[in-house]
């Protein structure tokens, strides 16, 4: 451990925090903004690893926990959706380690499809929630979490935000003592982990048991903060938000959470009595408001038109003294746009002039939909093309039918889009469809990781690597096309014609490499060629 300040960010400290508690791996999927936990992680010694998607991750990491040791996993907060089915399954089960799940959420959208608030899940999968408000915070409340998951035996949700995430404020390691851990070990537990309805009844009964001595011990201990200030305003609040209410109520007392599921309702309620206003603060949807008001306790919450976004100072001035005029319109940026050079491009100028309706899909392309490629007509989730494309395929007229195309690209199609390709085999559309698969060799929507289909590992070492075209026609699709889209523009929008003119099953694959990563991969491809 360190004993030192450093300038951290709060990803950066979780990374700290977990080489401090000597966690034994950190897996998840890249997803702004939890990404650089895990490469700061590893980049301090740490073992961590990209899983294909958030599910994996999550189910690699309750191994771990199941095995004794110490696991943290990380994604984005639509992540924790793909991860949700082994989430709600895991807090009923018993762990011998730590498991603790970061949801970096992403309020304001900087780079989501949605602001979903993921407060919501813990209370939904019935797991415990810490919710740090800086950096110092993101490195103590990773080892609390880490204490709490081994002494309860639960998981526990750490849940960040985008400024939590990649602000930096100083970070003093070392300040939080924590055990080492124990030797990984594995003891036969049927009724703990094998969750058939015989087991998982009491279960369920036992996490009920769990939660209230967790709601105890945050009554008692939790990592909660009362600052005194005049009695005529009170206001709840956590996270983020805390460092707005500082600022804009310097004056007020402020009961600060820490642990915001379970919550301390009683000593929210006597914090309440004791203050003439109480308001709460917090970012996203009514949380806290509606669970205290559910408690009976008092509360004033912000008007409905502070739902949306970030919460910042002057917001928050505003909530406090009840303005609800409209808010000034944020000055227009400059729109984001693929690089020029990009092998995309080629692709979503050939699916414009072939006037394609585009099922599309998460990633840098998602930007297809924009001037002057206007060459995307849908975007749901990740690995949504082909399954919404081949939706499309079964219920238009078949004139219409045949202009469908699934553009997805390859760390996409790694996470979620495999099963479509599976789907698309098993109920193929009378006509037939079209995948449009854009392998530019790296995850380059959030920031140019790794992942199944590059052969290398987060650290770039070379590893196991899915060949995508072999895996199609082991699926049985005959029609599997790799081009390269850059040298003969005209080739490849031929070949795009010729495949959507057909009745048949047809995989199309454009690989370059990304203009970004194309220097570091053939690097770390001669890097490995040396080590072999």
């Amino acid at each position: 451990m360190q004993s030192e300040f450093s300038l951290l960010s709060g990803d950066e400290a979780v990374a700290l925090a977990s080489i401090d508690a000597a966690v034994t791996l950190g897996t998840g999927y890249p997803g702004t903004p939890s990404t650089e936990i895990l490469e700061s992680f590893e980049a301090l010694g740490g073992r961590a690893q990209w899983a294909p998607n958030e599910k994996v991750a999550l189910e690699v990491a309750i191994g771990v926990a199941f095995a004794g040791a110490r696991a943290l996993v990380t994604m984005k907060h639509v992540g924790l959706n793909v991860a949700a089915d082994p989430l709600f399954t895991v807090a009923l089960t018993r762990l011998d380690g730590a498991l603790v799940i970061v949801s970096a959420d992403d309020p304001g959208m900087a780079s989501s499809q949605n602001e979903q608030d993921n407060r919501r899940y813990a209370v939904a999968a019935s797991v415990a929630m810490l919710e740090p408000a800086d950096s110092q915070e993101a490195y103590e409340f990773t080892l609390r979490a880490i204490q709490l998951s081994e002494r309860f035996q639960v998981p526990v949700l750490l849940r960040m935000t985008t400024r939590v995430c990649h602000a930096k404020t100083l970070v003093r390691g070392g300040c939080f003592p924590i055990a080492a851990p124990a030797p990984a070990h594995f003891e036969h537990d049927f009724p703990s982990r094998v969750m058939i309805p015989a087991y998982a009844k009491p279960a369920h009964r036992r996490l009920r048991a769990t939660l209230a001595a967790l709601a105890a011990w945050n009554e008692d201990e939790g990592p909660n903060q009362l600052v005194p200030g005049d009695k005529s305003l009170g206001i709840v609040t956590s996270g983020v938000s805390y460092q707005h209410v500082r600022e804009a109520a310097p004056d007020a007392t402020v009961f600060k959470l820490g642990m915001t599921y379970p919550l301390p309702i009683e000593r929210v309620r006597s914090f309440a009595n004791s203050v003439d206003r109480c308001i709460v603060i917090e970012e996203g949807d009514p949380y806290l408001v509606e669970a205290l008001r559910t408690a009976g306790i008092a509360v004033e919450g912000k008007p409905d038109a502070f739902r949306f976004g970030e919460l910042n100072t002057a917001r928050v001035r505003r909530i406090l003294t009840g303005d609800n005029s409209p808010e000034p319109k944020p000055l227009p940026g400059k729109p984001p746009a693929l690089c020029p050079g990009c092998p995309h491009r080629i692709a979503f100028n050939a699916l414009h002039e072939l006037d394609c309706i585009v099922s599309g899909d998460i990633g840098c392309y998602s930007l297809g939909v924009l001037p002057p490629f206007s060459a995307m007509d849908t975007l749901v989730c990740m690995g949504a093309a082909i399954g919404v494309g081949l939706g499309l395929r079964h219920a238009l007229p078949l004139d219409q039918a045949r202009r469908v195309v699934s553009v997805i690209g390859d760390s996409t199609f790694v996470h979620s889009g495999i099963t479509g390709l599976v789907e698309m085999v098993y109920n193929p559309p009378k006509g037939g469809h079209v995948v449009l698969l854009l392998d530019n060799g790296t995850t380059a929507m959030t920031g140019l990781q790794e992942h199944p289909g590059t052969g290398r590992t987060l650290a770039h070492a070379a590893t196991g690597k899915i060949v995508f075209e072999d895996l199609a026609r082991s699926l049985g699709i005959q029609n599997v096309h790799v081009i390269d889209p850059l040298p003969d523009p005209d080739a490849f929008k031929q070949l795009i014609k010729s495949a959507l003119e057909k009745d048949e099953l047809t995989l199309i694959i454009a690989r370059r490499n990304c203009l970004l990563a194309a220097g570091a991969i053939r690097q770390y491809e001669r890097c490995n060629e040396q080590a072999d």
